[in-house]
Order: C-alpha cells, then sequence, then structure tokens
C-alpha cells in the first residue's frame, strides 16, 4: 500500500497526478509525509474586543452587514461587518469575490485570520471561513490542486497508510529520546488530539529525518578516494594576490592557503566556501584555479544563472586571461555551433577554465586534464549535479560557494561530506545597507524616496514573492505591482519586468538593459537573488517581505550597495521581531543564527523532506540530538541495529549516496 499509484486515491486523474508529480508527490507514502505547514487553534474563539494587530485568532460572531463587492479595475475587495457582542470587527478579502455568497447579515460564522490595522480600526484581513474544530492541519500551496483538494488528498492518503508505517528508528533510539512510534507520530501530525500530541510527534518525524541524514553524512564522510594532487603551497597561493588590483582580506588569504594544502593532498579535495554577500568568495575560488592552471591542469566553474556564469567569465577575463591563462563560455542558449567548438576547446586543452551553467553537465562535454571543479552558489545544485561536473574528470578536486552564512558549527553538521572554510570579513570601505520596514501606510513616502534616487542616477530592484495572482497565496503579484508602478506611482520612469517564467534570453536582455542603466526600476521575483552586479543599484524594496526567510532577505540585500556608496534596503511589511533582526544587524552569520532559530536548519538548507522536519528554534536542539545519537550508534558499526540504519540512510538518500558510490 505504500507505493500505491496515487491514481487509485478518489479525484486523482493523469492531470492531477501529473501536477502532484511535479510538486514531488509520486505515491501515497509522498502525500502522508507532507506534513502541514501550520495549524488552526479552533478549539476557542477570541472574543472581538480582546483581538490585537498582527495576531491570527479565531472569530464566531454574528455579520452584522451583508458583504458587498467593489471593483477597482481587474481588483476586488469583499467586506462585511462582524460583532460577537462584546464588540464588532470588519472583514475583508481582497481579490476574492466569492466570499460574498451567502454572506448575509444575521448568519453565524466562524473566521480564523490575522487581524491587521487599517485607516485606525482593527481588520479581519482574509480571514477562512471555517467548519472545522480542534487543532486544523493547513498544508502549503501546490500548483494546480485546489487548496482544499490537495488537503483532502493528504488526509485520505494517511488514512489508508495507518498502521502500516515500519519502524525504522533503533528502539535503544526511541527510548533514550523519548519519541513517539512511527504510525503514532504520523497520524499525530495531521489529526492532533491535543498540542502535547501534536508536538511529540512532529519532534518525533523531524528526528528521525536528522538521525538518517546525520547516518548518511558519516557514509560519506568514509569515502577517502584518490584524486588528482597539484602540487602547490601556502606560499604560491600568497603569491597570487600580488597579480591583482586590490588587497585580499586575511579571511580570503586563510582560506586560499587552506584550499592550496587540500589541492597538495592526495585525497580529491571537497571543501566549501561560505561567506556573506560580497566578501570575496569569487577572487578565491580565481585564485584556486590560478594555482591548478599555472600546474598544468584545467578547471571548470559551474553557476546557476547564465547571467552569473557571463558575470564569472567576464571577471576571469579582466583578472586571469592577462596572467596568460585561456577562458571560454559555454551556455545552453548558445547555437550548435559554439557548442562544438566549445567542446572542441574544453576536449583539446584549449581552453585552461571552462565558465558555465549546467551546460558544463552535457554528455559532450569532455576534458584534457580537468583537476578542478567549482560550483557556484552551491545551495542552487544538488550534491549529484557537483558530483556530475567532478565527473568529467578522473577524481578532480571539488570547491563549492555558498553566499548562506551558516555558524561554523552547524555547518560542520550539515555539510558532513565537505570540509568547511568561512571568509568572516568584509573588503574595508563597504558600507552597511540600511534597513527599514515600510508598513503600507508609508508606501508613497517610499515611492517618493525612490524618484529621489532615481534622480540623483541611482537603479532600484521592487522583488514579490509571487509572479502572478494566486488563491492559495496572500501576496501582491509582480505582474501586479510592475502595472502599477509602470502606470501610476512611478509612471515617470523606466521600469521593466523580469521573472523566472520568461525565455531565458528575454529574461537576460532585461536584466542586461538593468546593468547597462537603461532601466530605472527593475521588478522582479527571487529570480535575481543570484544574479548580475549592479553597482550602481542602491535600493532593494522588498514586497510582502513577511514571506521571505530571513537569510533570503539578507541575500536580496546584499544585491545593492555594490558601487561605495549608500545603499538601502525597504521591507514591505507589517513590523514583527523577526524582521527587525535585519534592521539590527548586516552580519550574516547573526541574521542566519535568527533564521535557524525561527524555521529550523532543514527549511534553511534544503534537507527538508516532504515538510518531515517541523521547524523552529528545537530544529536545533533536536539536530545536535540526532548527530549524537547517530554516532553513538556508528562507533558500534558492526551491530544489528547499526547495519539496519546504514541500510534505511541509504534507502533514503539513495540519490545522494549514489554520487559518492557508497549504494
Amino acid at each position: 500500500m505504500r507505493g500505491e499509484s496515487l491514481l487509485n486515491l478518489p479525484g486523482v486523474g493523469a492531470a492531477r497526478a501529473k501536477a502532484l508529480a511535479a510538486a514531488g508527490f509520486f505515491t501515497l507514502r509522498d502525500l502522508a509525509l507532507c506534513l502541514p505547514k501550520e495549524y488552526r487553534d479552533l478549539t476557542r474563539a477570541t472574543p472581538i474586543a480582546d483581538l490585537r494587530a498582527g495576531e491570527a485568532a479565531l472569530v464566531r460572531g454574528t455579520i452584522l452587514e451583508t458583504a458587498r463587492v467593489r471593483w477597482a479595475k481587474r481588483l476586488s475587495v469583499t467586506r462585511c461587518v462582524v460583532s460577537d457582542g462584546t464588540a464588532s470587527i470588519r472583514c475583508a478579502w481582497f481579490n476574492q469575490p466569492w466570499m460574498a455568497q451567502g454572506m448575509a447579515a444575521g448568519r453565524e460564522v466562524a473566521l480564523y485570520g490575522k487581524i491587521e490595522r487599517e485607516g485606525g480600526a482593527l481588520v479581519l484581513m482574509n480571514p477562512a471561513l471555517e467548519a472545522r474544530e480542534g487543532i486544523a492541519p493547513v498544508y502549503k500551496a501546490v500548483s494546480q490542486v485546489p487548496a482544499k483538494v490537495f488537503a483532502g488528498l493528504v488526509l485520505r492518503a494517511v488514512q489508508l497508510l495507518d498502521g502500516s508505517w515500519a519502524e525504522e528508528l533503533p528502539a535503544a533510539v526511541r527510548e533514550a529520546h523519548a519519541l513517539p512510534g512511527k504510525n503514532e507520530a504520523v497520524r499525530e501530525a495531521h489529526f492532533p488530539t491535543d498540542w502535547a500530541s501534536l508536538k511529540a510527534a512532529r519532534r518525533r518525524l523531524a528526528f528521525e529525518e536528522l538521525f538518517f541524514y546525520q547516518v548518511a553524512l558519516a557514509l560519506m564522510r568514509t569515502d577517502v578516494r584518490r584524486g588528482v594532487s597539484i602540487p602547490v603551497d601556502g606560499a604560491r597561493a600568497d603569491a597570487f594576490w600580488a597579480h591583482l588590483p586590490f588587497s585580499p582580506t586575511r579571511a580570503q588569504a586563510r582560506v586560499l592557503r587552506e584550499i592550496a594544502c587540500d589541492l597538495a593532498g592526495e585525497r580529491a579535495m571537497a571543501r566549501l566556501v561560505q561567506g556573506d554577500v560580497g566578501c570575496g568568495k569569487t577572487a578565491v575560488a580565481f585564485g584556486a584555479m590560478w594555482l591548478a592552471t599555472g600546474c598544468g591542469w584545467q578547471c571548470a566553474m559551474m553557476a546557476p544563472t547564465e547571467i552569473l556564469a557571463r558575470q564569472h567569465f567576464e571577471s576571469a577575463q579582466a583578472l586571469l586571461a592577462p596572467l596568460g591563462i585561456r577562458c571560454g563560455l559555454i551556455l545552453g542558449s548558445m547555437g550548435q555551433k559554439a557548442h562544438r567548438e566549445a567542446h572542441e576547446a574544453m576536449r583539446s586543452g584549449e581552453w585552461q577554465i571552462a565558465f558555465g551553467t549546467h551546460a558544463l553537465l552535457s554528455p559532450g562535454v569532455e576534458f584534457a586534464r580537468l583537476g578542478l571543479a567549482v560550483v557556484d552558489e552551491q545551495h542552487r545544485f544538488g550534491v549529484r549535479q557537483r558530483s556530475q561536473l567532478a565527473e568529467k574528470g578522473g577524481a578532480p578536486n571539488v570547491l563549492v560557494m555558498s553566499a548562506t552564512p551558516i555558524p561554523r558549527t552547524l555547518s560542520l553538521i550539515l555539510y558532513g561530506d565537505l570540509d568547511v572554510s568561512v571568509i568572516d570579513e568584509l573588503p574595508p570601505g563597504r558600507k552597511p545597507v540600511n534597513t527599514r520596514i515600510v508598513p503600507e501606510s508609508k508606501r508613497e513616502d517610499m515611492y517618493g524616496f525612490l524618484r529621489r534616487e532615481v534622480r540623483a542616477g541611482r537603479q532600484i530592484y521592487v522583488v514579490c514573492p509571487l509572479i502572478e495572482e494566486s488563491e492559495a497565496v496572500d501576496a501582491r503579484p509582480a505582474e501586479e505591482i510592475y502595472e502599477d508602478l509602470r502606470t501610476r506611482a512611478l509612471s515617470d520612469l523606466r521600469v521593466e519586468l523580469v521573472h523566472g517564467r520568461m525565455r531565458p534570453a528575454d529574461k537576460d536582455a532585461v536584466i542586461a538593459a538593468f546593468a547597462r542603466g537603461e532601466v530605472d526600476v527593475l521588478v522582479s521575483t527571487t529570480v535575481i537573488e543570484v544574479g548580475v552586479n549592479v553597482p550602481n543599484a542602491s535600493v532593494m524594496v522588498i514586497e510582502n517581505a513577511e514571506r521571505f526567510g530571513l537569510a533570503q532577505l539578507h541575500q536580496l540585500r546584499g544585491r545593492v550597495g555594490r558601487g561605495g556608496g549608500q545603499a538601502w534596503c525597504f521591507l514591505m511589511a507589517a513590523p514583527n521581531e523577526r524582521l527587525r533582526t535585519l534592521t539590527q544587524t548586516n552580519d550574516g552569520f547573526l541574521v542566519a543564527q535568527k533564521d535557524m532559530e525561527l524555521r529550523g536548519p532543514g527549511e534553511l538548507l534544503g534537507t527538508r523532506q516532504s515538510g518531515a522536519l517541523f521547524g523552529g528554534a528545537a530544529d536545533l536542539a533536536l539536530l545536535g540530538e540526532a548527530h549524537e545519537a547517530a554516532r553513538a550508534l556508528l562507533r558500534q558499526s558492526d551491530g544489528e541495529e547499526a547495519q539496519a540504519a546504514m541500510r534505511a540512510a541509504r534507502e533514503r538518500f539513495r540519490g545522494r549516496l549514489e554520487d559518492t558510490g557508497l549504494n
């Protein structure tokens, strides 16, 4: 039953199964492990007189005024007034005109939503009409599957699988950490009896995922394959900086020496270089490639976007080509002739360094003597992809870079298959980005500031969480904001839109025009999170900032302030403690620490498996518990329980372990 096709679920036909597969759900088991993103407390209603702005609450009352819908162009707002005897409150639904149906005066309703302040009065914003009671699960949105339908499919899968979950955690581990059984945990996570049972269930499922992840990493650490040895030393690494027009920071010099030591060893280097936005990771990578090419080896550097790959290539042409290093660029958008010429240049050794995107992974790409593979923005690539790049050579050294800072002790646990270097200082002279939380009431004032910045010759980013309107997500989409800025708010400026659904050539053309200064305001989704360097951009506006993680917000604001002048980041949201973190520090490591305390390391690092980790500060302590439990079990690696745990880890993380040859 666990692997049964989703087509056997009522309501799932071929089209819906395809939509679910696109979201990563292939079996009943996949659905059952998609844990709720949050839970609504429908056990008791809050008196309207006790409601506070910024809180979510259940309100039970009587509709005083029949709901009315008002339209402005293509936008609608539906309003009504509800009273419970203690007070009354206005309710508002944006772009949900169907909510007016049946909302007549005199009807008793239960509404759950967030309380916001509008014009001095409290408003229940976009509330859900609730018929449920108790602790109600809320699931993430899935494209092309209505939210209620998806929730029903998940709950049906849980019911069908109830009692069939095999117990993979060793009994001694469950007992030592007071964890409930797997069947009970899955059931309670979706159908909570009470808050205590729910907490215990989520803790159990999170522990299990972290535990087997740690076992998988331990298996990776046993891979001690011999690799390409490049005879360089720290002195030669230090000599690299003399060729550049700037002096390195102490951290840059230290990390390049660490890389030089790795390159000279017998074991293939597998090193992660992490550091804050603008800390100079690229220069360190160029230094590593200079060391490798100086000993007759080729290098490849893979970036997640064509724009970033081209940017690295152009930087290398400026810094490395004068040193006699021949560089080339291969992109998916290039024509067949250009691809053939690039393949030949890599195969013959004409190119000493090849820059590119996923095109570097193409079957026809071969190198004459690949000694170093560099992967930029590693969180955008899976382990399999970086391994595929490494496989283009015999056993080349691998260097991966990340601008998502992680406290060192956690990175050593979470990136157990890599050695970790940290560039923990910024080049001198770079000013911190001034970050402010801007409530909706101050929007027009902010637009005035943007105009003044453009008149001063600067450029603006406006980032949105969505491309287009979504029934499942309460956020202003990029298309709507673009039209509003272009036709009304900033109609006197040159405004353009870019998002991930555009053709790559069109997307790159818009971003390139922005980089050339031909666009004043670039409205975008997070496609620009990893993008071209535009030193002239001075302001980052982030719409619905509450929908982003702190680490991602920090990444986005790192797009501005690269030209030496004062830069600004405006977070469009109601003020809260989480967002205030960004107004208080520009230290990415402090931001990352806070982000992990709030959301948990699994979600931040992409190790979350279909929602199996529950997030929050408890993840940090739980990660340590799971790490120690895995280490203790594997000390008796010949034991039956340890062998079973290793088999379970291999099965659970099969794709990752196949990359290391440990399957």
